[in-house]
């Protein structure tokens, strides 16, 4: 498997390692609908566009809703991109692709024929 994904309280692999990955911190609420759709969204995203180079945690408010201060975290389902710097921020369900390409600075692959 390529990226890896973790719970909340998890320690953080290598926060110093390769400036290309990306840690991406996924904040739903429960097993809603639109959380659902975002982690769905999320993986098939990094998939497409980060293979090998990422790891998400997902932070489940309603178990643990102290930790929505850390990152400022108003709204649900938020993605915040800690690594690399800066860090940046996303609202919503992730369906759409170019938004999130466009968040979190990633560049479109161009290299299909």
């Amino acid at each position: 498997m390529s990226g890896d994904i973790s719970q909340a309280g998890e320690p953080e692999a290598d926060p110093d390692g390769d400036p290309g990955h990306y840690h991406l911190r996924l904040y739903v609420a429960g097993q809603t609908a639109k959380s659902l759709a975002a982690m769905k969204n999320l993986q098939r995203f990094c998939e497409e566009h980060l293979a090998g180079r990422y790891d998400i945690e997902v932070v489940d408010l309603m178990k643990n809703p102290q930790l929505a201060a850390g990152d400022q975290i108003l709204a649900i389902p938020t993605l915040v991109r800690r690594l690399p710097s800066p860090l940046k921020r996303i609202i919503g369900d992730l369906s759409n692709t170019e938004k999130v390409l466009v968040g979190l600075d990633i560049r479109p692959k161009d290299d299909r024929p």
